[in-house]
């Protein structure tokens, strides 16, 4: 782990969506080396985790968390039970049945911001519906977690992936607790056919320093240092 907890937008962690934990532990073996630590259960959301530090100096407290629906809580956070459809838009169809035949891959990305209705009201201003803000938190080893969290009623994620969910953590961050993976995050980057727009929505929010690239697909870029040497992974 490395780096605290500080009021600077950064990223704050890489998703990679499974089809289930277990499919993820694997690739995670498999692709990275390394097994990926315990972590949670999102009973809003009908979803668990596991997770693993990336950070490095660039990247303070950074993380990648593998995803998957929870199947022992396969009605919680459906619409139908809750009126939101989960979040990083795991609801969506094509995305589960992409995952399910050609294995976990990066989706998404969430930063860490001071104030989560701020950044959210300032994507307003650029005319991006961030979702609402939601208070979540689950018990740890080490003590509850809280967090603040904009999810839109739809789960869609924003520009495509593109565009980051928002996290407004409490007074405990998980990062902190997670011991070395073996693994640094090294670069990160993005590419998308509205580059521009994406620069100023990333710049409205305090990131004005990610890099981003015109391409005609958008996509999502990370490269880790691992055991096996660098692994680029990409949505």
């Amino acid at each position: 782990m490395t780096g605290s907890l500080d009021a600077t937008p950064r990223l704050d962690h890489l998703v990679v969506l499974a089809d289930t934990l277990g499919q993820g532990v694997a690739w995670c073996e498999a692709t990275l080396g390394v097994t990926p630590g315990p972590g949670g259960e999102h009973p809003l959301f009908g979803t668990h985790n596991r997770l693993l530090s990336v950070a490095a100096a660039a990247f303070p407290l950074a993380y990648l968390e593998i995803i998957a629906i929870n199947s022992e809580a396969a009605s919680a956070g459906a619409a139908g039970a809750t009126g939101r459809k989960r979040w990083f838009d795991m609801d969506d169809e094509a995305l589960r049945r992409d995952v399910r035949q050609h294995g976990p891959r990066l989706i998404h990305w969430v930063a860490r911001v001071p104030d989560a209705d701020s950044a959210c009201a300032a994507l307003a201003v650029q005319g991006l519906d961030g979702g609402d803000v939601l208070r979540a938190s689950r018990e740890t080893p080490h003590g509850l977690l809280e967090w603040k969290i904009a999810v839109r009623p739809d789960g869609r994620r924003l520009m495509d992936g593109c565009l980051p969910t928002l996290i407004e953590w409490g007074a405990v961050h998980p990062a902190t607790a997670m011991p070395a993976s073996g693994l640094a995050l090294s670069s990160f980057s993005l590419q998308h056919p509205q580059p521009d727009a994406l620069r100023a929505a990333l710049a409205a929010i305090g990131l004005p320093d990610v890099a981003v690239l015109k391409a005609k697909r958008p996509a999502l870029h990370a490269v880790l240092q691992t055991p096996r040497g660098p692994v680029t992974l990409t949505s």
